[in-house]
């Protein structure tokens, strides 16, 4: 069998931008002769507190501890046939590890990327770790690389800057994992979003457009997080994330929604909420920004939306038509399985693994 280390910032089956790049790849590594490792940065136990305000001497101690496990790695690279880097092999300064690996150590990689990573995240919940990036690494990384794997495009135009051999692997869902269930009628209607704390300010700016809207409809906005934002609505409703019950609290919806900004950085982003919105049979809106306009087809996969008005107008429309809502889910899952399914992408993974061991 082939050996594959795969290095990535977080514990194993924590984070999303891990769980639905790759790892719910790993079993079908194994299946094609791939012995893969698992190794992250940041232990469970720094994981834990890593966004949470405060404890920077802890937070501090999980770093030198992630320096310590990343600088002994390099001993253990030997016999290794492709090195699977997500993001960054650290979180701190220039990267060491990753020109080790490449020039040193002379291992084929393969750089993951699913945002636009060389530019800070406006996010001020995750001031400590943006405090101490180092955003030119993101070039440098590319272009030791055999081959550069892009969630979208637009990170694709980036990469090719430095790098001729650029995959575009979108993030994708486990059509067998992420299912409809028919919701009972008659419940109250439910407007719902699911995130990180990182990404919640983006509903900010749909605050007056649900004020408005409770003026007129009896609905809840439901919002799915690790952080309850304590929205100024009488709508507003937090459910707390949780691993073991996302397919089911994400089945509750009636209507998905992602707001984005049309800035960098959200260009870079890869549409995770509204697939798994469609992949659990829910009819959605987006902005239209980056992947969100490959993803949504307006009026026949789901909807888009970019001034507040027009936001309105289409929250309206679909609070009042259920059949509306129901007429866009059989084209919406067509597209997802065809082009943003675990089914659909593990031909492409492998190859790009065969293709960098060369």
């Amino acid at each position: 069998m082939k050996k594959l280390i795969i290095i990535a910032p977080y514990p194993l089956g924590e984070a999303a931008s891990q769980r639905f790049r790759f790892e719910q790849y790993l079993v079908f590594f194994e299946k094609n002769n791939w012995n893969w490792r698992f190794e992250p940065f940041w232990n469970k136990k720094t994981w834990n507190i890593l966004y949470k305000p405060g404890m920077k001497f802890q937070k501090s101690v999980g770093l030198f501890a992630g320096f310590f496990r990343r600088f002994f790695l390099l001993f253990k690279l030997s016999g290794i046939d492709v090195v699977f880097i997500h993001r960054e092999a650290s979180p701190v300064g220039p990267p060491v590890f990753e020109w080790v690996i490449a020039k040193i150590l002379r291992k084929k990689i393969i750089y993951d990327f699913d945002d636009a990573i060389w530019k800070p995240n406006v996010s001020t919940s995750n001031s400590f770790v943006n405090s101490i990036k180092f955003y030119g690494k993101v070039k440098r990384i590319c272009g030791w690389a055999s081959l550069v794997s892009c969630g979208n495009k637009y990170l694709g135009d980036y990469s090719k800057k430095y790098n001729s051999k650029v995959r575009l692997i979108p993030t994708t869902i486990d059509t067998d994992y992420h299912f409809p269930n028919k919701k009972e009628e008659g419940n109250t209607l439910v407007i719902g979003w699911t995130g990180s704390h990182s990404t919640t300010y983006y509903l900010n700016s749909l605050i007056p457009v649900f004020k408005k809207l409770e003026k007129q409809f009896e609905f809840e906005l439901r919002i799915i997080s690790n952080i309850d934002l304590h929205l100024p609505l009488k709508s507003y409703q937090f459910i707390h994330w949780n691993k073991e019950r996302e397919i089911a609290d994400l089945q509750l919806f009636d209507i998905g929604i992602m707001p984005l900004p049309d800035d960098d950085w959200s260009k870079g982003k890869c549409g995770f909420k509204l697939l798994q919105y469609i992949a659990v049979g829910v009819p959605s809106i987006a902005s239209p920004v980056g992947v969100n306009t490959e993803i949504i087809i307006d009026n026949t996969t789901g909807w888009v939306a970019q001034t507040e008005n027009e936001w309105y107008e289409k929250l309206s429309f679909l609070i009042k038509n259920s059949e509306a809502r129901k007429s866009v889910i059989e084209k919406a899952t067509e597209h997802l399985e065809k082009n943003y399914s675990v089914n659909a992408m593990q031909g492409k993974y492998l190859a790009m693994l065969e293709e960098a061991s060369i």
